[in-house]
């Protein structure tokens, strides 16, 4: 058995860099890495043949110099970050970039990256902003369009038969991470917040067979390890986009454990299988993808309220952390409604702004450990 360490070393590793080395390994056997900026973006639409799907991230980002002479500070530094890392040659590597017009800010960078970057290949998702029989249906042609401009760019073959062995193979590689992901709910965790979240973004920052092994392995050595001692309250993440880990540890150094997320990073609506029924591919993944709960759709917050009931019981959650990027519009608007509404049933919850590069470790951690004392911790 490998140790533990070193597996968890290889998630460190995955994370470090953008092209970190599963990406070059792949790219070296003639596999063309796509980014892409957000959950409704079905990444199994970029992962059929030599296309390989990798979240967007600026991991290690210090400023926003350059991207700033483009876009105003009050776009979100999530935005900023990526232009940044694009505008610095450190995207070079990607075969092209896919976003989703989920925000008047990602539809910015999407401009600007277009003119500034000028990747070979750029596309952007026109997806609409509530979950209709109507809007999935726009949602299904939308993805044919994008698989067209793919298939004729890439020279791959994106039609049903592939885009379903494409599905098949994404369920499989949930398989293990789902039952990670389960363990959360025990009385005592076998891993903490920021471990599954190292494992969560690995899984989305690298090819997933590259990383299938490491992820088997770590599965295996958490059912033999100790359970997380010392906690002091089970802590619940919503919000935005999180993804460093090292958010996630600064709540955990309070003595908090973070057990359960529903953010796009996250494992409750990552980890949902799509379904591989007869009927057409394109058609199936739209209603996965325009199901997923985002702050953007404005038809869902009842549903997505009591999905996030429903996971605290489930997880024995007591308390919630609200958390979103300054500026970030649909998040304002359904922070505060989440906040609200939990309150009125006695949950109790803390909102958090924040920055997309880690900063503020020392009033963050004061914050939540006020939030877990006012609970009684």
């Amino acid at each position: 058995m490998i140790a533990e360490r070193e597996i968890l070393s290889v998630f460190d590793e995955v994370l470090a860099s953008v092209d970190n080395s599963l990406v070059k390994k792949a790219m070296r056997e003639g596999r063309i890495p796509i980014g892409y900026t957000c959950s409704h973006v079905p990444e199994v639409l970029l992962s059929v043949g030599k296309l390989f799907p990798l979240r967007l991230r600026a991991p290690g980002i210090t400023g926003t110099q350059s991207a700033d002479a483009y876009l105003p500070p009050t776009v979100c530094t999530y935005c900023r970050s990526l232009l940044e890392f694009g505008m610095d040659g450190r995207y070079d590597f990607l075969g092209g970039w896919v976003f989703n017009f989920s925000c008047q800010h990602m539809n910015r960078c999407y401009d600007t990256v277009r003119h500034t970057v000028k990747p070979s290949f750029v596309y952007i998702l026109d997806a609409l902003h509530s979950v209709t029989d109507s809007a999935t249906s726009w949602m299904a042609d939308e993805l044919r369009d994008l698989a067209v401009a793919l298939s004729s760019h890439f020279g791959v073959a994106i039609n049903e038969k592939t885009l379903s062995s494409a599905i098949k193979e994404h369920n499989k590689s949930l398989i293990p991470m789902r039952e990670i992901a389960e363990s959360r709910k025990e009385d005592s965790p076998p891993v903490t917040g920021t471990e599954f979240h190292k494992l969560m973004m690995a899984w989305l920052a690298a090819p997933k067979d590259e990383l299938a092994e490491r992820i088997e392995q770590f599965r295996e050595s958490i059912r033999m390890r100790e359970s997380v001692n010392g906690c002091r309250a089970r802590l619940m993440v919503l919000g935005g986009s999180v993804d460093d880990p090292q958010f996630i540890e600064m709540i955990e150094k309070t003595g908090g454990l973070v057990v359960a997320d529903q953010f796009c990073t996250g494992s409750l609506p990552q980890l949902e299988r799509i379904s591989e029924g007869p009927d057409d591919p394109f058609q199936r993944i739209a209603e996965y993808t325009i199901a997923r709960p985002c702050p953007r759709m404005i038809n869902t917050f009842e549903r997505r309220l009591e999905d996030v009931l429903d996971a605290i019981g489930e997880y024995r959650v007591d308390g919630v952390i609200v958390q979103q990027l300054k500026f970030c519009d649909p998040m304002n608007y359904y922070g505060k409604g989440m906040r609200d509404s939990l309150r009125e049933k006695g949950i109790p919850v803390l909102r958090l702004d924040r920055e997309y590069m880690p900063s503020g470790e020392g009033q963050i951690r004061t914050r939540v450990q006020a939030f877990i004392e006012s609970m009684g911790k």
